[in-house]
């Protein structure tokens, strides 16, 4: 009889521990993190022989409702144009085919399948304590924080640049008249980007 109760205990510890086991593992599995998918995966770029095709398919590709971003190119691949345009992957056969009757084709369309091929971020902030400035491709804005007054409007080498510089700088960020508006060159198209940037930092 001590023997059998002795085997009944041994059995019984040995199906508690089996059990305890089984439990310990399911909760290993519904702890462990199930990897995220990265946002970028499905998304690829269009690379642009210059500037102006990149201004003019952003300005085509929005009007039309497709979600893009106008980004700076992976280091990897040049085209002598400083800008891409990131957009969603599953939808590059129509955006090429409405680039195209534009007479806008892309040079490229590159998936975003690698950490090297993915376009950097066009903007580059530095915080000066009081100021905030933000540059976007050569062009730069500066605005006070507390304030939004914009101090600083430097880059570019356009010939409009003085000229919104002068309409631009003592303005606030919400009362001054958007570079779209008053800019003719790239250098604007740039200040506007650096300028829309800044009012979503405020």
């Amino acid at each position: 009889m001590a023997t059998e109760r002795c085997e009944t205990g041994r059995n019984r510890i040995s199906h508690y521990h089996h059990e305890g086991l089984i439990v310990s593992i399911i909760e290993k599995f519904k702890k462990k993190k199930i990897p995220v998918k990265e946002k970028n995966q499905g998304r690829g770029f269009l690379t642009f022989a210059n500037t102006s095709e990149v201004i003019r398919a952003e300005s085509m590709l929005k009007g039309r409702g497709f979600d893009i971003k106008v980004m700076g190119p992976p280091p990897e691949i040049r085209t002598g144009c400083d800008m891409v345009i990131e957009f969603p992957l599953i939808e590059a056969m129509s955006i090429q085919r409405i680039l195209t009757e534009a007479r806008i084709p892309p040079l490229q369309i590159v998936p975003m399948n690698s950490p090297l091929l993915r376009p950097v971020d066009l903007f580059h902030i530095k915080d000066f304590g009081r100021y905030l400035m933000v540059r976007a491709a050569n062009m730069k804005l500066t605005f006070e924080k507390e304030t939004l007054a914009i101090v600083n409007i430097s880059g570019g080498g356009c010939p409009d640049v003085p000229y919104l510089a002068k309409e631009m700088l003592g303005k606030t960020l919400k009362g001054v008249v958007s570079p779209r508006d008053i800019g003719h060159t790239l250098c604007g198209y740039a200040l506007q980007l650096a300028y829309e940037e800044a009012c979503r930092r405020c």
